[in-house]
């Protein structure tokens, strides 16, 4: 294992500046948020680490990016920030999330939750779930796992055309598998940063997607005419899982988090680092260092102590009338499900302890 250190003066200046102008802005934050943000640089940090890397395949060793720092980021002209009239992040669903339509629209209803905590201060609205057949696009099996696939650049298109006149971005979500381009094996996203849109996946974020008893494996594509998409009228779905919410939040909001212009984090152990493979995507934490932290804040201007607490809550607000379905992925029969939050258990308590260096 290979840690990335940064130095107190690097990451102090990454956070803070040397331009006048965004130290004295750093200066104007309250006492404890300048507290919360300095562990940036604190090296006995229990709060925020050092980037570990595993393997060769990791992000950083495979894909070498320039770093980005708080002041690049403020100073980048071309990047997107809400803007009045356009302060609504819109989330459109392609397919079923979950067994039944019921579990599909309150898995809907818990990332909404979370966005509009994560992204505290911004509306985020649903759009009217549509079918795949809604979208026209490409879609084919993979030829190694055998699995659906959809064309994620047509979806993008087909976003664009429907992007509200209020939004600030539309973002695409399904539980089908994606692929960009005919010679590419499968991507979990895309977006178009200038056009504000994105569509994600979390089909491989299943307990069971690299299992050799997958059960989305699909033998042979029988298809009448290029306007048949009725292969997708009963395509597998993954078992609702804490760990499958847990994984789909932290796609869902690192990826609209590019949309913003925050750039793959190289400073320290953060929701925005890189991943090639799902080890390295569960590595993540779920939220951000006091680096994109900081960026954030001044795209959407929230106070830190207000986002933490409604995190806290989205968390703390278990859903007690979900209907579920039985384990043999019925999609008739319900019983009751409460939002499986037992995988952030870990992640409230993070954020309670920064509550507390806040609010000190």
């Amino acid at each position: 294992m290979q840690t990335v250190r940064h130095s107190e003066h690097t990451l102090k200046t990454a956070l803070i500046s040397k331009n006048p102008e965004l130290v004295k802005q750093y200066e104007q934050l309250d006492p404890g948020e300048q507290r919360l943000l300095n562990e940036a640089f604190r090296p006995d940090s229990d709060l925020f680490g050092p980037i570990t890397l595993h393997s060769p395949s990791d992000w950083i060793i495979s894909h070498p990016e320039a770093p980005q720092d708080f002041e690049e980021f403020f100073s980048d002209l071309h990047r997107k920030s809400p803007s009045p009239g356009k302060q609504t992040i819109y989330i459109q669903c392609i397919g079923l999330l979950g067994n039944t339509r019921s579990i599909s629209e309150e898995y809907l209803k818990w990332l909404k939750g979370y966005c509009e905590a994560f992204f505290y201060g911004l509306t985020v609205k649903l759009l009217e779930p549509i079918p795949v057949s809604a979208t026209r696009c490409s879609f084919r099996i993979n030829d190694s796992t055998r699995n659906l696939q959809i064309h994620a650049g047509q979806i993008l298109t087909f976003l664009k055309k429907k992007k509200p006149e209020d939004a600030f971005c539309v973002v695409g979500i399904t539980m089908i598998d994606l692929y960009p381009r005919d010679s590419w094996n499968f991507v979990f996203g895309q977006a178009s940063l200038t056009e504000g849109v994105g569509i994600f996946s979390f089909a491989r974020y299943g307990t069971d997607f690299y299992s050799s008893h997958y059960k989305g494996k699909v033998k042979k594509l029988e298809r009448k005419s290029s306007s048949d998409y009725s292969v997708f009228d009963d395509y597998y779905l993954p078992e609702v899982s804490s760990v499958l919410l847990l994984r789909s939040c932290k796609t869902l909001t690192h990826e609209i988090g590019h949309i913003f212009g925050l750039r793959h984090c190289q400073w320290l152990a953060c929701l925005m680092q890189g991943s090639n493979h799902l080890e390295e995507a569960d590595r993540r934490p779920l939220d951000l260092c006091p680096i994109c932290l900081r960026k954030l804040q001044s795209a959407v201007g929230f106070r830190l102590r207000d986002r933490y607490k409604a995190l806290v809550r989205w968390i703390d607000a278990e859903s007690t009338d979900t209907p579920r379905v039985t384990p043999k992925h019925s999609r008739e029969e319900l019983v009751t499900l409460p939002k499986p939050v037992e995988a952030f258990k870990e992640w409230k308590e993070w954020i309670t302890r920064c509550l507390a260096l806040l609010q000190k």
